[in-house]
């Protein structure tokens, strides 16, 4: 049985249809990213997942619970991250994380849990005196620390520098190798690609794509080929490479199906004037590549608001 089955989910507020159909497994110990536009549906499909909403229709399996139950049996299984949580702002750290892990059958060392969120020099400060970006730290520990056997992260990296982000991810792998289940919602493409095992994009309430990053991105042929020119060269001077060159900052790049071509023809042009072309590289399409074609207009915020002033009534 998957850890999460979802099948024909349906959900709407007055006329406004929020989920449309949705269906997907999340298979025990995987890291499922559900990725969208705002306004796609994918706050109220995750709330349904949690027991926080009901659907009109469908059918939802989470650890072999109907989420509706919320039963303590259910609760005491599951770890949610929410985007922003409440706190007792007079408590310290460490009281609200033993405060939070009484709750559990199973627990998390509280100690080695401070230290792999990086708060051991917050432990005993209090909540209103931390930073943002701590209590998203502060948000992942009260999430893990009931020891989850599926764990629901929202927008978990959100207010991070560059380190703690990274830090955070170092984190997710090794709750996979843990064996959890985790549910990730990210707008931060580059962590779904580099944590999730496969990814779902809802558009509209709809999913409209769902794989893993390498299928998501197999069928995009075009890749980019980018370079500086020296100094003493002008574009002009390029020979023929399938296409014009567009100017990209200090560089410049191409869009091609044929990088091969393309950096043979650069490379001898460049071999024969004894030139070097700094910078050159060749870029595969990414995930968020993927994403952007999949989402068409939803990108810009076509219908995002609309339909996000829909999702939370």
């Amino acid at each position: 049985m998957p850890a999460i089955a979802v099948r024909d989910l349906r959900k709407s507020y007055g006329e406004a249809s929020v989920v449309d159909g949705v269906s997907f497994d999340v298979e025990d110990g995987e890291v499922f990213a559900l990725l969208g536009p705002n306004g796609a549906g994918k706050t109220t499909t995750v709330e349904i997942l949690e027991g926080h909403r009901h659907a009109d229709s469908g059918a939802v399996s989470v650890l072999g619970f109907d989420p509706r139950s919320s039963s303590r049996a259910f609760r005491e299984r599951i770890g949610i991250v929410l985007q922003e949580a409440g706190f007792d702002e007079d408590f310290t750290v460490v009281e609200l994380l033993r405060l939070q892990r009484g709750y559990y059958p199973r627990r998390f060392d509280l100690d080695s849990l401070i230290e792999q969120v990086g708060l051991t020099e917050k432990r005993t400060a209090r909540v209103k005196t931390l930073s943002g970006g701590q209590r998203r730290r502060l948000d992942l520990a009260l999430g893990l620390v009931g020891a989850p056997d599926m764990l629901f992260l929202d927008e978990p990296t959100t207010g991070f520098d560059p380190s703690a982000r990274r830090h955070a991810w170092a984190l997710v792998e090794s709750l996979r190798g843990l064996g959890t289940t985790v549910l990730l919602t990210t707008h931060y493409l580059d962590e779904a690609e580099h944590l999730a095992d496969r990814v779902a994009v809802m558009v509209a309430g709809r999913i409209v794509a769902l794989g893993t990053p390498a299928e998501l991105t197999a069928d995009q042929r075009t890749v980019v080929v980018s370079f500086r020119l020296p100094t003493d060269a002008a574009v002009e001077s390029l020979p023929a490479l399938g296409g014009a060159p567009v100017a990209d900052g200090a560089g410049w790049t191409l869009a091609t199906e044929h990088p091969t071509a393309v950096l043979h023809a650069l490379s001898g042009w460049a071999l024969e004037r004894r030139l070097e072309l700094p910078a050159l590289e060749v870029r595969r399409p990414s995930l968020e590549d993927a994403y952007l074609r999949l989402v068409g207009p939803e990108a810009a915020g076509v219908h995002a608001d609309t339909a996000a002033a829909v999702e939370r009534p």
